[in-house]
């Protein structure tokens, strides 16, 4: 896919990044660059520190080495002299609304139809009238195939249709940068390709995205770089088709002979 990216000023910038739970090191030095309107899908086995990675750029895990832009925003701390001081929540959260974010489990808000869930944070948060934010919703259920659906309530929708809705949900905030937390592991086989294609026309539209996947062929097709991790380290990276067909490591060659057999 050939998509111009904006190379002067990235959009997420890591480095020398260091995660810890209790003595186990789960990032050890990470610095990678995601460029303006770049899809860096991020490979790796279970355990590798890729879902660790993204929950750092919103900061819904701190980091505890090391720095992390969006934009020129370091992400969940300020900066005096040498020393990092962690923002408020307040201030967190303000940071989270340029951030969209898809998980595995869907997260929709069971008591709520389809609108009123992704109508919810643009009204709460960010003050939007009803009208408006309905309005924006609406056109948000269209783009992904959804729009009859926004008066059901998530129990009575697919797997598949739920992720579709957490995606327009996250977009309902435009934001300026998208993660994607293996957001189609947790789907039957046959739900995966339509929340793909969504994901695949919003990379399309210009959209930033950093995506952490098990589908191979999203990653060739779609990434413009990719990451393979393994024990908190970045093993290798590159153009997708490139690592995906002629891998440079041992580690990532073992890595591909299993998920591509």
């Amino acid at each position: 896919m050939t998509r111009k990216h904006d190379r002067g000023n990235p959009m997420v910038r890591a480095e020398h990044v260091v995660k810890r739970f209790g003595s186990n090191v789960v990032l050890k030095d990470i610095s990678l660059t995601v460029n303006h309107g770049e899809v860096m899908c991020l490979i790796g086995p279970s355990g590798s520190g890729k879902s660790t990675f993204l929950r750092c750029i919103n900061h819904l895990e701190s980091i505890d080495g090391g720095r992390l832009w969006v934009e020129d925003e370091l992400v969940g701390y300020r900066q005096r002299g040498d020393k990092l001081y962690e923002l408020s929540p307040a201030e967190v959260s303000k940071q989270r609304q340029d951030i969209g974010m898809v998980f595995q489990r869907f997260n929709l808000f069971p008591h709520m139809t389809v609108v009123e869930n992704i109508i919810e944070a643009p009204t709460r948060v960010k003050g939007q009238k009803k009208a408006a934010a309905t309005a924006r919703a609406m056109e948000l259920l269209d783009r992904v195939g959804l729009a009859n659906k926004a008066k059901a309530y998530p129990g009575h929708l697919s797997g598949g249709q739920q992720q579709r809705v957490a995606i327009a949900r996250a977009l309902a905030m435009d934001p300026k940068l998208m993660l994607f937390d293996e957001p189609t592991s947790a789907l039957d086989p046959e739900l995966v390709g339509d929340v793909l294609e969504v994901m695949k026309q919003l990379a399309e539209s210009g959209m930033t995205m950093v995506v952490v996947t098990h589908e191979m062929g999203f990653a060739r097709d779609v990434g413009d770089h990719l990451v393979f991790m393994d024990q908190g380290v970045v093993v290798e990276e590159g153009d997708p088709r490139e690592v995906l067909t002629n891998p440079q490591r041992e580690r990532t060659r073992s890595f591909l002979s299993r998920v591509l057999a």
